[in-house]
C-alpha cells in the first residue's frame, strides 16, 4: 500500500519536473500559460485525490483489523459458550437424575411411613393385650401411657422416627417392668369390699398388698384374675418384703406364697 503511494508520488514530481523543463524551453506566451497552469492544476487534483485515496485505504486497513480481531474474538466467544452450554447441558441432565431419584425416595419413604404407622399401632394393640392378661398393675399409669401415644401416632407433625422412639419407649418401660420392684399405694377390691393398701410389686411375678394398718395382707390371684386375702400367718412376711422393697430393712430371705398363685390359694 505504501509501496503504491511512494510510486504515484514519484510519478507525480516527474510529471511536475516535465512540465517545468517544456515551460522553459517553450516560448512564453499566453497559450503556454494557459497549459501550464492547466498542467500544474490537474498534478495538484491528482495529487490530492491520491492522498485522500491513500488515507481512505489506511482508514479501511484499521478498521479491517479492528473487525478482523472482533470477529475473532466473536469466534472464540461462541466456542467459549458453546463449551459452557455442553456441561450446563451435562448438569441439568444429572440433576434431573438426582431429582428423579429423590422423587422415588420420597414416594418409597411416604409408603414406609404408612407402613410404619400401621405396624406402630399393631405393637401398641399387643401391649394393650398383654397388659390386660398380665398382673393388673399401675393400670392408670399404663393405660395413660398407651393413650398419649396412640395421640402422638395420629399427628401428622410427629416424623416417623419420632413416633417410632416414643412406642420403643413403651416397650421399654414394660419390659423394664420384669427387673423391677417396687411399692406404690391404691385402691383395690377384696371379696367386694374396696380397700386403700400399700402395693408391692415384684417384677412381673407377684403383687402383694397390706392395708395401711399392717393388719391385712393378700396377693393378687392370677388363675382367679381378682385380689384376694392371705391368712394371718402371711402378715409379717408380707410386710417384711414390704419394708425391704421401700429400704427400710436390709434385703434378706423371706418366703413368699408365690408358688400358689396358679392354682389359686384356699
Amino acid at each position: 500500500m505504501f509501496r503504491i503511494f511512494w510510486s504515484g508520488l514519484l510519478c507525480s514530481v516527474l510529471i511536475v519536473t516535465a512540465a517545468m523543463a517544456w515551460s522553459q524551453n517553450v516560448p512564453s506566451n499566453n497559450a503556454a500559460a494557459e497549459a501550464k497552469n492547466e498542467t500544474e492544476t490537474k498534478t495538484r487534483q491528482a495529487l490530492e485525490n491520491r492522498q485522500l485515496t491513500q488515507e481512505e485505504l489506511d482508514q479501511w486497513s484499521a478498521e479491517k483489523a479492528e473487525l478482523v480481531g472482533r470477529l475473532r474474538s466473536a469466534r472464540a466467544n461462541v466456542d467459549w459458550l458453546q463449551e459452557r452450554t455442553v456441561a450446563k447441558e451435562a448438569q441439568v441432565a444429572s440433576l434431573e437424575g438426582r431429582l428423579s431419584e429423590l422423587s422415588r425416595r420420597l414416594d418409597e419413604a411416604d409408603r414406609l411411613e404408612s407402613s410404619i404407622q400401621d405396624s406402630l399401632l399393631v405393637i401398641l394393640q399387643k401391649v394393650d393385650e398383654s397388659k390386660a392378661q398380665s398382673l393388673p398393675f399401675l393400670p392408670d399409669e399404663r393405660d395413660l401411657r398407651l393413650k398419649m401415644v396412640r395421640s402422638e401416632l395420629a399427628r401428622p407433625d410427629f416424623t416417623a422416627a419420632e413416633k417410632l422412639r416414643r412406642v420403643l419407649e413403651v416397650l421399654q418401660i414394660e419390659a423394664d417392668y420384669a427387673n423391677s420392684v417396687e411399692v406404690y399405694q391404691g385402691h383395690i377390691e377384696v371379696n367386694g369390699q374396696e380397700l386403700y393398701a400399700d402395693i408391692l410389686r415384684l417384677g412381673r411375678v407377684a403383687l402383694f398388698w397390706q392395708t395401711p394398718d399392717r393388719e391385712r395382707v393378700g396377693l393378687f390371684d392370677q388363675a382367679a384374675s381378682k385380689w384376694i386375702e392371705l391368712p394371718a400367718s402371711e402378715k409379717r412376711n408380707v410386710g417384711l418384703a414390704i419394708e425391704m422393697a421401700t429400704r427400710m430393712r436390709p434385703v434378706e430371705l423371706i418366703d413368699l406364697p408365690i408358688g400358689r398363685i396358679a392354682g389359686g390359694v384356699k
